[in-house]
């Protein structure tokens, strides 16, 4: 190693020798450990292979909180326990289709929900989770979910329903996606999300 000398030539004597061999073995050289190969930076261009799996999302019970506590986006509430809610809501908001990022929570009662899971989780529900729910002033429990054996609570499959939105609604019903109209109507939908009891 090649040390530069400043002004005074780095002092004099045993001090010169002493900066010396606190750089060398500061540097990783000394005769106890070998030197480490250089690292290089990819090239230009060149992407590093990844080793972090899959971003997921498995929820429990706690995840599924009072509805007033989720944004509300028309006639519907999300939510995501990620840090990806802005993207979410974007895309619900905009209403022209895209895919929602994991970990999103959408909600329309408070007993039913559906949750983003990790990219080929289940390509059959485009990695939908379905949850029906039982609630009350102590909190949620999870009765039912999985991706195509839950049941909602007019006992149509929650999967089944979903699968005929429009593709580019990522399984998601509104009035205009493409999913046949539940027999209730919006007047009764509110008044459910209004019963939500569960503390705040």
């Amino acid at each position: 190693m090649r040390v530069a000398r400043g002004r005074g030539h780095i002092l004099r004597g045993g001090l010169v020798v002493l900066v010396s061999c606190a750089l060398y073995v500061a540097c990783g050289r000394s005769d106890a450990s070998p030197a480490a190969p250089p690292t290089t930076a990819p090239p230009s261009g060149a992407t590093a292979p990844s080793t972090r799996p899959s971003e997921d999302f498995v929820a429990r019970a706690t995840d599924f909180r009072t509805l007033d506590s989720m944004t509300r986006v028309r006639g519907f509430f999300v939510d995501n326990r990620l840090g990806h809610l802005a993207q979410a809501v974007r895309i619900a908001r905009a209403n022209r289709g895209g895919v929602y990022p994991v970990g999103t929570i959408i909600q329309l009662v408070p007993q039913e929900a559906m949750v983003k899971r990790r990219s080929g989780w289940d390509a059959s529900t485009h990695d939908w989770e379905f949850f029906f729910l039982d609630v009350s002033k102590t909190g949620t429990k999870i009765l039912t979910r999985g991706s195509d054996q839950v049941v909602n609570r007019f006992g149509g499959n929650c999967a089944s329903c979903h699968a005929a939105a429009e593709p580019r609604f990522d399984e998601v019903c509104e009035h205009d996606h493409g999913c046949e109209p539940l027999p209730i109507g919006d007047d009764v939908i509110a008044s459910i999300q209004r019963a939500d009891p569960r503390p705040g």
